[in-house]
């Protein structure tokens, strides 16, 4: 089961490591939510859009989610994919490849 009680969460946060000022960039959504009230959620995925997308004769299933990403494939809700942390990158030994110059 996912955490969805904001006191429980912050006390992951602090455990982590992370600050409040990445907590609110990372997660500000999320955080968010979870004062709003954001349901328990335990990961089960019944493609229940792809479904109201056949049953609504939709030819994509961007008119039936309640989050569809834009054209240039990002997320406004939670303005993802947005810039990494040069420390995430090294704590997960990933370098970014160099931009190719046309």
């Amino acid at each position: 089961m996912r955490i969805y009680e904001p006191e429980l969460q912050e006390k992951m946060f602090e455990a982590l490591g992370i600050s409040p000022e990445d907590r609110q960039s990372q997660f500000g959504h999320l955080l968010r939510a979870f004062r709003l009230g954001a349901p328990p959620h335990g990961g089960i995925a019944l493609g229940l859009d792809r479904l109201v997308m056949l049953v609504c004769g939709e030819q994509s299933i961007r008119d039936v989610m309640a989050f569809p990403k834009n054209n240039r494939g990002m997320d406004l809700m939670t303005q993802s994919p947005s810039e990494v942390d040069p420390k995430q990158l090294r704590d997960l030994g990933i370098n970014l490849a160099k931009e190719k110059k046309l």
